[in-house]
């Protein structure tokens, strides 16, 4: 019995204490090898456009001195595609709804932007504390302001993706439950909002992938 609406989102299958839920992260993996055929197949030739537009658009943000670092974004959306689109799929459990999963992407990289940052520009980052032409007496309040908005990056790319993510599956969830009460006709009426809505989940899934790979390489490129 369901004692609380997001418990469908509980990782409670397990096998000798090991969380099998948490498992389905890595079933991207599996479309890994049909890319090193040597013949490769429509899918892998989509999948390589995809990936050398989003090579040339982060090199684009990240800059000459910072270019190579663009495998980390691009290797950063591809994990998070694979789980939003996966997650779509019946008795396939959603990591990235999960704000466990979410901090554990964008928390490292952003201590890591961090500490390279302050390192090597120290300068340039207490520059970004105050913005150009602040008048004096308003210094102080730009500093702390500025601190907060840096400091809470990380939660907001992380809430942004699972709070996207889970609501889709809430609604999904919801109106699926409604089904057995119904007459035939609305049914079909919710057959049909189903797949609209299933539709839409795509959409979102493949565009927060995008929304948290760019955005943590515009953090990125503010650090140089």
């Amino acid at each position: 019995m369901m004692t609380n609406l997001f418990s469908v989102f509980d990782p409670l299958s397990s096998i000798m204490q090991l969380p099998l839920n948490w498992m389905s992260t890595f079933i991207g993996l599996l479309f890994m090898p049909a890319l090193y055929w040597v013949i490769p197949s429509r899918w892998a030739i989509v999948w390589y456009k995809v990936l050398n537009a989003l090579h040339s658009e982060f090199k684009t943000l990240l800059g000459s001195s910072l270019a190579g670092g663009t495998i980390i974004f691009i290797t950063l959306f591809s994990l998070i595609v694979f789980n939003n689109s996966l997650g779509l799929l019946p008795y396939i459990f959603t990591s990235t709804s999960h704000m466990v999963m979410t901090l554990s992407l964008s928390m490292p990289l952003w201590i890591a932007f961090m500490i390279y940052g302050w390192f090597n520009y120290t300068q340039h980052m207490f520059a970004h504390l105050i913005p150009q032409g602040t008048p004096g007496l308003l210094m102080p309040f730009m500093v702390v302001i500025e601190t907060i908005s840096n400091v809470i990056r990380p939660g907001t790319l992380a809430v942004r993706l699972a709070a996207n993510m889970i609501a889709g599956h809430l609604l999904l969830t919801l109106l699926g439950n409604t089904g057995p009460s119904l007459s035939m006709t609305l049914v079909s009426l919710l057959i049909f909002s189903q797949i609209l809505l299933l539709t839409l989940e795509t959409a979102v899934a493949m565009i927060q992938s995008y929304v948290f790979a760019v955005l943590s390489t515009l953090y990125a490129s503010e650090i140089n």
